[in-house]
């Protein structure tokens, strides 16, 4: 599903610097692997744990995936949402999700608004950063994992992060 203009992403303000613990999550909307637009802001509420993520498919993103999924009751349990966030399609994430039984929210971030908005920073000056945010219930970021090659580790400090609230 190529993105029509009701499902393409909504820019908010780009950030000069990266988002930081303390700081208020952007309000993007960016359509999920049905294609239909979420609002990061919409689903407030509860706590949130985005992780940006550079592919789908690729050895590292399909870890990190896969290690949210077999993690996923933990974060039920503690009430917490998990969204992921790459720039690739709706399709893509379709696929990606029902070839390893996702059973969380993938954001097709297409044009990069998300990345920009939250300033994900790049991993070598080059690829698409691997970052997760942990956001409380009003929408404050608490927690920032950033590890370009250790994937299971946002999963683990994202889970004692809304577990052990500071």
């Amino acid at each position: 599903m190529d993105p029509t203009p009701s499902t393409r992403s909504t820019p908010p303000a780009k950030r000069s610097t990266p988002l930081g613990v303390g700081d208020p999550i952007p309000d993007v909307t960016l359509p999920d692997q049905h294609g239909t637009p979420r609002s990061l802001r919409a689903m407030l509420g509860r706590p949130l744990v985005v992780y940006f993520y550079p592919a789908d498919n690729t050895p590292a993103c399909t870890l990190e995936a896969c290690t949210f999924r077999d993690e996923f009751e933990h974060f039920c349990g503690l009430n917490a949402e998990v969204i992921g966030i790459s720039s690739d399609s709706v399709d893509s994430h379709a696929a990606f999700a029902k070839r390893f039984n996702l059973p969380f929210v993938l954001l097709a971030d297409i044009d990069g608004v998300a990345r920009a908005a939250f300033a994900v920073p790049k991993t070598l000056g080059l690829f698409p950063g691997r970052v997760t945010y942990v956001v409380d219930s009003s929408g404050i970021v608490r927690h920032i994992i950033t590890s370009a090659i250790n994937a299971k580790r946002h999963v683990r400090e994202a889970l004692k992060s809304i577990a052990q609230p500071t």
